[in-house]
């Protein structure tokens, strides 16, 4: 007894569900790489650091870009494509944040949650402290910094 003919012969190979099952799995990709891609500020000159690291892209992080504007003097916090001119409103977002990702961890298992912060190499210290404090009142203890290794 042959399966899928329905006679005799070879069966035939069906590619049509095997096309539709790829274009799913493309467009999901596309939409997580274009998401990543979102969070990241193209205008901010990273620190350089002749000891970075490549980043563990398997966990689950907040990334906060802390650009400097020389016109005002000030830097300028954004967090999903949003700026964040009070702290304790950039804090709530990562608590947030930090919640859903506590929820997926129940069901799927995970590492602890963190924040990336992006700082750029004209900002003060004290416009990335600002930023560690927020995530601190967030309860994320994880905190990391990117920097590059080139110029």
């Amino acid at each position: 007894m042959a399966g899928g003919g329905g006679g005799e012969g070879d069966p035939e190979f069906q590619i049509a569900p095997m096309i539709d099952v790829l274009l799913v799995l493309l467009i999901f990709f596309m939409s997580i790489t274009s998401a990543q891609v979102l969070k990241v500020d193209k205008n901010i000159s990273l620190p350089l650091s002749d000891n970075a690291a490549k980043k563990d892209n398997a966990r689950a992080e907040a990334i906060v870009n802390v650009r400097w504007e020389p016109a005002t003097r000030q830097a300028v916090y954004t967090y999903d494509d949003k700026v964040y001119e009070d702290m304790q409103k950039l804090s709530d977002a990562l608590a947030e944040a930090k919640r859903r990702d506590d929820r997926a961890k129940l069901t799927a298992g995970g590492t602890e949650f963190r924040v990336v912060i992006r700082g750029d190499r004209e900002a003060k210290v004290g416009s990335v402290t600002r930023v560690m404090s927020a995530a601190a009142e967030a309860g994320i203890v994880d905190v990391s910094f990117s920097t590059t290794n080139k110029d």
